[in-house]
């Protein structure tokens, strides 16, 4: 068979992760489901783990993708039904992180346990003591997606979730919606890719940039969504990108909070 030829079928679950069964064992691997995980990664780890779930998961996406098997903004179905989650488990020294796709186990390791807070308010969880915010939803995006040129769409996005964070209905002077706005001006005037300014330059840090901050929450990551779908001209949403990283916190804290 020529190298040239595409495969016949896509990479599954089941192909990238051996203990995989069932249902979600024959689905293949798709774009946003690698987002999610590596989101996940990001909130509770702070990186994407080198050789772990989230990095075999994008590997598999892109294959698939190529290969015409899965759509760029594709979510498999297992995955929004059961979700992706990161589990930790203490133990004396220790904290075991179970990584999960649609409650089956598809990564597992451990780690020296962190110091013990000396205050309520420095909680080694994920997300901290009440989960995921949208700060930390946007600095996730500018890891999984830091490298993106701002455009008019992740402006828009970005707007958005500045308004939900802060619960001010207009831009702060100097914040970084005001930066993702100026910045996709001049990127849209600008003809060098690498002298466009990237998501990685506005996010970087957004926690600490947003006045005040909240939990991410599904109706947060809704109209974030819709924002970032509205101003881009295929109407959808990078896979990776701000909305991607917003659905994937609600999502997260929604389950941790059931």
């Amino acid at each position: 068979m020529s190298q040239q030829q595409q495969p016949q079928r896509p990479v599954t679950y089941g192909d990238v992760f051996i203990d995989v069964e069932g249902e979600l064992a024959q689905k293949p691997v798709a774009p946003r489901d690698a987002a999610m995980m590596q989101t996940a990664e990001n909130a509770m780890l702070g990186q994407t783990l080198s050789g772990g779930a989230a990095a075999a998961m994008q590997g598999a996406a892109a294959r698939n993708e190529r290969g015409g098997f899965v759509g760029h903004d594709q979510m498999d179905d297992a995955a929004v039904d059961g979700g992706v989650s990161i589990i930790e488990t203490q133990v004396p020294g220790r904290r075991i992180i179970r990584e999960q796709v649609a409650g089956q186990v598809v990564g597992q390791f451990s780690q020296p346990a962190p110091l013990a807070p000396t205050s309520a308010y420095e909680q080694p969880a994920m997300g901290g003591r009440d989960g995921i915010t949208i700060g930390e939803a946007l600095e996730a995006a500018a890891i999984t997606a830091g490298k993106k040129p701002v455009e008019r769409s992740d402006a828009a996005a970005i707007q958005a979730a500045e308004v939900r964070a802060t619960g001010r209905n207009k831009i702060m002077p100097g914040g970084i919606a005001a930066a993702a706005q100026s910045a996709a001006t001049i990127n849209a005037r600008t003809t060098r890719n690498e002298d466009k300014t990237k998501l990685a330059d506005i996010l970087t840090g957004a926690t600490a940039k947003l006045p005040t901050d909240k939990q991410a929450t599904r109706r947060d990551a809704e109209g974030v969504t819709g924002a970032e779908m509205r101003n881009d001209p295929m109407l959808t949403t990078h896979p990776m990108g701000v909305a991607a990283s917003m659905v994937a916190a609600a999502r997260l804290n929604q389950q941790k909070n059931e």
